[in-house]
């Protein structure tokens, strides 16, 4: 199994950069991989990317060195350890609720005596060419789990879910927070710039990484400087803005 280097970086309190991309395509993962990202979250919530898509996407990540995580919309073990097979490095749940959902995930990530995962030699394991016992080590050791606290009944039942032993990261999404806290789009309004700000610092207390959405490196100081290492950006606002703005300054100088 392959070392977890944006693992690495953040256990050792380093900020580490990712974006999430819901396009269904290894070269996207593989030339983000190259640009020099920490990590990238392939969506496999919202969209239409597949099981099989996912895996290639994850082959393409390995091959450009960046860490791939997956993004998977449903809390049930034989749906999570699935991706795992398929080589992800972590995953990131959403809409996690209470301290029992956040366990769910840890037991469906990680194997015996930790959790519950149910054991298989897949890509993980060389398709069981590394001997079983060492990777199960292994994979308990470098696979990263992220949940995300996104609703009003996961604000509620914050501490219990912050404080689940084999949770990594809590990741405070501004867009769903916004809406729950009745400001829907409005991701830099006070009230969800606060409860991220106050809900960071519970996470960084419990010895746990605290993760969100950035836009700018202006932003991405900002949280930096607030506690939050996990970065991640949006494929889709930077195609957007970078086609954007070529075309607008092609336009300028060509009529």
């Amino acid at each position: 199994m392959r070392k977890n280097t944006m693992k690495e970086k953040l256990n050792a309190g380093k900020p580490t950069l990712g974006p999430m991309t819901s396009f269904p395509s290894p070269a996207m993962v593989e030339t983000l991989g190259w640009l020099g990202y920490d990590f990238v979250v392939i969506d496999c919530e919202h969209g239409v990317i597949d099981y099989e898509t996912a895996e290639h996407m994850i082959r393409a990540a390995e091959l450009s060195n960046v860490t791939p995580v997956i993004r998977i919309g449903m809390n049930i073990q034989q749906h999570i350890q699935r991706y795992l097979e398929g080589g992800a490095a972590g995953v990131m749940i959403p809409l996690v609720n209470t301290g029992a959902q956040a366990q769910a995930v840890v037991d469906a990530v990680k194997y015996p005596p930790v959790g519950k995962r149910g054991l298989f030699g897949g890509r993980g394991s060389m398709y069981g060419i590394q001997p079983i016992a060492e990777y199960v080590k292994q994979a308990n050791e470098e696979t990263f789990v992220c949940v995300q606290i996104e609703t009003l009944e996961a604000l509620e039942r914050q501490d219990e879910i912050i404080r689940t032993p084999g949770v990594d990261c809590v990741f405070l999404g501004p867009g769903d927070l916004s809406s729950v806290l009745g400001v829907p789009g409005q991701m830099s309004h006070p009230k969800v710039v606060s409860t991220i700000e106050e809900l960071t610092r519970k996470i960084v207390a419990a010895g746990k990484i605290a993760g969100t959405l950035v836009v700018d490196a202006q932003q991405a100081s900002d949280w930096y400087a607030k506690g939050v290492r996990w970065m991640v950006g949006s494929t889709n606002r930077l195609f957007v803005a970078g086609v954007r703005k070529f075309l607008e300054d092609c336009r300028k100088v060509l009529g």
